[in-house]
């Protein structure tokens, strides 16, 4: 269940999911301005619900340095808060 984010947590948005070729599953959480991102790895086979948001810790999060990038994770982020509420399953 995601929380309100408080001083110490930022809240992110699912932007992107993806595969590579270790068969792990590439979950992209961004924050609303997609300038930050956060990147979870995981193996299909442990994967939990993934939801909307999440609270993260601000050191986990990655700088994204091309425009293009963060406005497309700006646009994703808008997009997923029309649709979804941060805790629902996606």
């Amino acid at each position: 269940m995601v929380s309100e984010p408080t001083e110490d947590k930022v809240q992110v948005w699912l932007v992107e999911r993806g595969y590579n070729n270790r068969d792990l599953i590439i979950l992209k959480y961004a924050t609303s301005s997609g300038e930050r991102v956060f990147q979870k790895e995981v193996a299909s086979q442990a994967l939990d619900t993934v939801t909307a948001a999440r609270d993260v810790a601000p050191d986990n999060l990655a700088s994204v340095d091309e425009p293009e990038t963060q406005e497309r994770y700006a646009t994703e982020v808008e997009r997923m808060k029309e649709k979804h509420e941060p805790d629902d399953p996606v």
